[in-house]
């Protein structure tokens, strides 16, 4: 393990539909074990042509709200012109333009530094891919 620079990659499924999946807990597991009670940065990168990362509340609503949004501002159907998988999949190509895939968050005495109501979310809108990786980076 570098003093600098540790990186793990997480394996997430996420299953047939929609989903934002809370990966608030991975992240502050990650970093329990190897900030050492360090400042730095967290960078959160999924590397998928079809996924994002977003900070957002969730729980309340607002994650429901985030694909509803995302439902409206990209239609699953054949305006795409990315046509292979499933019907409207090419839109699942577009996301990550508006949830990109990666973030990058400061880490305090050892622990990320959210705001009350904020979580680290992967944004997931690809069916056809129910098989995720994220790298977890600290650089301290």
């Amino acid at each position: 393990m570098s003093d600098r620079f540790t990186t793990r990659t997480l394996q997430i499924t996420t299953g047939s539909d929609e989903t934002v999946a809370d990966l608030t807990r991975e992240c502050e597991g990650f970093l329990a074990e190897v900030a050492g009670g360090r400042d730095g940065l967290l960078n959160v990168f999924v590397p998928h042509a079809t996924a994002g990362i977003a900070i957002i509340e969730t729980g309340a609503g607002s994650d429901d709200d985030l694909l509803a949004a995302l439902r409206d501002l990209l239609p699953a159907d054949g305006r795409w012109r990315h046509r292979h998988g499933s019907p409207g999949h090419g839109r699942d190509h577009v996301l990550p333009a508006f949830v990109p895939p990666h973030a990058t968050l400061p880490v305090i005495g050892g622990r990320l530094e959210l705001g009350t109501w904020q979580s680290v979310c992967l944004v997931d809108t690809n069916g056809d891919n129910p098989d995720r990786r994220v790298r977890l980076s600290f650089l301290g």
